[in-house]
């Protein structure tokens, strides 16, 4: 029977959805095509013909789970007039540490991307160059830049990187030494706080 092009999107979607998931949980190297299309609800076969190949496939799910973060951030920074307090609290919360699988692509795809590069590193470098670009023209004080300085630029690299490091050493030790784990994400939290508010401040 042949398949429409509607079904066919679909099904291609359901890969990419799956492989997102399982990427972020344990990483490129482990996870299998297989599993990834039996997540899917394919057989193995049912990859091929659909993507050139593991490295298409890894971008495109990177690309997919940061189109799903970035619609968070936006609706969080035109809600709340740049204010990032709430999406904050939940980016430093025990459930966003222990569910990787629906989180940032940044804390737990980073290092893939880091050591492929290729399609992976350029969907992971589009997809910071967003969250920045996001960040630096939307202050703290509810001002939209059309050109954000380079002030502005500074104070969103300065966030997003305690966010990411901080999430990604939480969840480290969060096994080992979960106090430590909480406590590093209630300090990555105050300190992020604390640095955006004395941005708005000075704004």
């Amino acid at each position: 029977m042949k398949v429409t092009k509607e079904q066919s999107a679909a099904n291609r979607k359901a890969l990419v959805d799956a492989a997102a998931r399982l990427y972020r949980e344990r990483g490129i190297a482990g996870v299998g095509l297989a599993e990834i299309s039996r997540e899917a609800g394919f057989t193995h076969g049912g990859f091929y013909g659909r993507f050139a190949s593991k490295e298409e496939l890894a971008a495109e799910a990177c690309g997919e789970a940061f189109g799903v973060s970035m619609a968070r951030l936006e609706a969080q920074l035109t809600r709340h007039d740049g204010d990032l307090t709430a999406l904050l609290k939940r980016y430093f919360s025990a459930a966003h540490r222990d569910a990787p699988g629906a989180g940032c692509p940044m804390a737990t795809l980073g290092v893939d991307a880091a050591r492929e590069g290729g399609l992976l590193g350029q969907a992971m470098s589009d997809g910071i160059a967003g969250y920045l670009r996001a960040m630096a023209s939307h202050r703290p004080d509810g001002t939209v830049l059309e050109q954000p300085t380079a002030d502005d630029e500074a104070r969103a690299i300065r966030t997003l990187t305690t966010m990411i490091g901080g999430v990604i050493l939480a969840r480290a030790c969060a096994e080992a030494a979960p106090a430590m784990s909480d406590r590093i994400l209630r300090t990555s939290l105050a300190t992020t706080l604390a640095s955006l508010s004395g941005a708005s401040a000075a704004g």
